[in-house]
């Protein structure tokens, strides 16, 4: 009973993609007004690629990268959105797919990545989950195959979004972050504190990243 209870609470709490099941929405509009700032920032080249993340955990950045992806995909660009976070993946739950293979099984030889890419229900969006879990993923996130798949990728993408974790607290995003030409920044209304959000700009600078945007919300 209590691990249906769990389950019930699980479902309750998963995060919604209201790009996709309401794009009339305000929120919905919010994302396209992103979108279309990102676009105006970087001048909108092809190969475009940005990294999502936050000064700490739970401030939902996932749940922001994924309905950004909706709201570009929607605009018939194609996108493919990288789940980096392999500490604690949850894009799979996002939109419904298995993570049985993806992100490391390419960086270790085992699968070419139009083997584990998902082609989703969404026109023009693509998915690489994590993949298998791995103990030494924070050498592999930063490894030379990491950047030539970006680079490889970036040729059949308009644009690549990266989810991935913390900044504060996961080495392996300062190195991603110097792959990408701009980071956005998520930050949570109320819990987010100040002195977390100058230590991750810090954080960044001394990476020599690039912030493109900061995205408040309230999860």
């Amino acid at each position: 009973m209590a691990a249906n209870k769990k389950s019930q609470e699980k479902a309750l709490k998963k995060p919604i993609l209201l790009t996709d099941s309401a794009p009339s929405s305000i929120v919905s509009d919010q994302f396209r007004t992103i979108r279309a700032n990102l676009y105006f920032l970087t001048k909108k080249s092809k190969d475009d690629l940005f990294l999502i993340t936050s000064p700490g955990t739970g401030e939902g950045k996932s749940t922001m990268a994924a309905n950004l992806a909706v709201s570009m995909a929607q605009q018939k660009e194609k996108i493919l959105l990288i789940d980096a976070n392999l500490r604690n993946p949850a894009i799979q739950d996002i939109f419904n797919i298995p993570n049985n293979s993806g992100l490391t099984d390419i960086l270790v030889d085992e699968e070419s990545f139009e083997e584990v890419v998902h082609q989703t229900r969404i026109e023009n969006l693509d998915i690489l989950t994590s993949g298998s879990v791995l103990s030494h993923f924070v050498e592999l996130l930063g490894s030379q195959k990491m950047k030539n798949l970006l680079a490889k990728l970036s040729d059949c993408y308009d644009t690549i979004l990266i989810d991935s974790p913390s900044v504060l607290t996961s080495p392996e995003t300062r190195v991603l972050s110097t792959y990408c030409e701009g980071v956005i920044l998520t930050l949570n209304r109320g819990k987010t504190e100040i002195e977390k959000i100058e230590e991750a700009k810090r954080v960044l600078d001394i990476a020599e990243a690039k912030l493109v945007g900061v995205v408040m919300n309230e999860k």
